[in-house]
């Protein structure tokens, strides 16, 4: 009987083995904002970020600024995080080597959020190419004093949805809008019913109102997700488990 139990035991520790190895070590990078009113994400995002790389294996850096990135620097990296970083005020060095690292899918793409902030702002013109790859937006308006707002997976089969529910409450939130919907341009896999807006906000609505998607458009994995003003967000298990399941399928894991 013993010799049974022993046996057994060595069976699933080799499954255990095997199955760690198919998921081999990465490398992440951070770009967050670490001032202004989206400095208490950022905060938390680190810690969440850095307890989760620790369990999962992958390595993750943080930067507050573009001044390094370059073709060399995002090389040593299978994934751009960009947290809550606003697509204007790049080094122009950075804005290229990003767009030949999406381009050419030399790793993968999450942004949250301020990713979206796309227009002409502090004097900044607007990045052109960036708004296409979300979709051909631009921004126009958001909720200012904040509503709670459900959101709906649309794809519940994309990989970025394993787990997630079918439907979920945000509390907190800005709720961007923009001149049009990404839908066209974009495979959308989840969006916010502004009806259940709480407070409602009747003059701050697009009626198709997509919070995450991805473009197939283009070679590297990304996916944008709207949700990220907040740190309460981290409180809410559906948010934190689209987060890691976005952080693996655009690391190509």
């Amino acid at each position: 009987m013993m010799r049974k139990v022993l046996f057994a035991l060595c069976i699933i520790c080799t499954c255990l083995a095997a199955e760690a190895q198919k998921i081999k070590p990465f490398k992440v990078l951070a770009l967050y904002e670490n001032g202004g009113h989206h400095v208490e994400y950022s905060k938390r995002a680190k810690v969440w970020l850095n307890q989760l790389a620790a369990q999962k294996g992958f390595t993750i850096d943080f930067i507050q600024n573009t001044d390094k990135i370059d073709d060399a620097f995002l090389s040593d990296y299978q994934l751009f995080i960009q947290l809550d970083y606003a697509p204007y005020a790049w080094k122009d060095k950075a804005a290229k080597a990003f767009e030949k690292y999406i381009n050419e899918g030399r790793g993968g793409w999450i942004g949250f959020h301020h990713a979206t902030l796309l227009g002409e702002f502090d004097g900044y013109p607007m990045w052109d190419w960036f708004s296409a790859f979300m979709g051909g937006i631009r921004w126009k308006d958001y909720i200012a004093t904040f509503a709670k707002g459900r959101v709906n997976v649309e794809d519940k089969k994309h990989p970025v949805m394993k787990g997630v529910p079918a439907s979920f409450m945000v509390k907190q939130e800005e709720w961007y809008t923009y001149d049009k919907s990404p839908r066209p341009n974009v495979h959308v896999l989840a969006s916010v019913n502004e009806n259940t807006y709480n407070p409602q906000q009747l003059k701050v609505k697009m009626g198709d109102h997509p919070v995450v998607w991805t473009n197939p458009h283009y070679k590297a994995r990304n996916v944008y997700i709207f949700m990220g003003h907040s740190p309460i967000l981290f409180d809410n298990p559906a948010y934190t488990r689209l987060f890691t399941n976005a952080i693996f399928w655009t690391a190509g894991k």
